[in-house]
């Protein structure tokens, strides 16, 4: 069924004119001029084709016709605050969504989101792996991390981080690159090949190579002397990105947890 269009300003103005019986009284509720209160009672008046308000010398008083509509139109707006609180609901959950690689996960966010969770008890996550730009249409994501040159068209903020940084078992290892796709597969020498950067990680860790990590993903590995860096780590164009649309980014939860993740960095 076609719905009519309805006049939300107007109306908004004919309610506090009601309440009030003077429009001066109600431009200070509603922060506009007198004036304007006067416009949008004549553009409602010529809108619904009826008088609402008649100055009497007691005043302004409403007429039968205003009178008629007002009760249905004070229950309207009681309605439409309810949807609004239930639409806003959301802000206040404690669930989070995140879709992020399977080794950047492992090896950066879960630490992580421990260290938020002790601040904040109530907090809860469902984490989706994610090695592609994820599908915010399809999936019922509040943030995603990816792997880029920036956000790609969503709005985002980047992790800190060093860029890229080359590991290798402590005390030594095999004199071979690790590759994993993007780095080092062109090597024809390469020992071992591998998925992604987090498995590269924890073969250098084996002893069975050098792998060329981001910073971010090796730096806990590297405090704990698991592997040691070969040289100083390297800028790169390419690094982890906390990306959203408008709408999800908006989100009280989901700026909380920006702020919380992109303060982190590799520390």
């Amino acid at each position: 069924m076609k719905r009519t269009h309805l006049p939300l300003n107007g109306l908004r103005v004919l309610d506090a004119a009601a309440r009030h019986l003077s429009f001066t009284r109600a431009a200070d509720e509603l922060a506009v001029t007198p004036a304007a209160v006067g416009q949008q009672i004549r553009a409602l008046e010529d809108t619904l084709g009826v008088v609402l308000f008649r100055r009497t010398t007691k005043g302004l008083e409403l007429t039968p016709e205003g009178e008629a509509g007002l009760a249905a139109l004070r229950d309207g707006f009681l309605q439409f605050e309810e949807a609004v609180r239930a639409m806003q609901a959301g802000q206040s959950s404690k669930s989070l969504t995140i879709a992020a690689p399977r080794d950047l996960t492992e090896k950066w966010l879960l630490p992580r989101l421990a260290e938020i969770a002790r601040v904040d008890g109530e907090l809860r996550f469902v984490l989706v792996a994610s090695d592609s730009p994820p599908d915010f249409t399809e999936a019922n994501l509040d943030l995603a991390i990816t792997w880029g040159e920036g956000p790609g068209g969503l709005e985002g903020e980047a992790i800190e981080s060093e860029g890229m940084v080359v590991v290798e078992r402590a005390g030594g290892g095999a004199a071979a690159t690790i590759a994993w796709p993007g780095h080092g597969s062109e090597d024809g020498g390469a020992l071992i090949r591998v998925g992604d950067a987090g498995l590269a990680l924890d073969a250098a860790a084996q002893g069975l190579g050098r792998a060329t990590v981001p910073e971010l993903l090796a730096a806990r590995d590297l405090a704990a002397g698991h592997v040691v860096a070969i040289g100083e780590p390297r800028p790169s164009r390419l690094g982890y990105w906390l990306v959203a649309p408008l709408p999800q980014w908006r989100q009280q939860k989901v700026q909380a947890l920006v702020e919380a993740l992109a303060g982190f960095g590799a520390a």
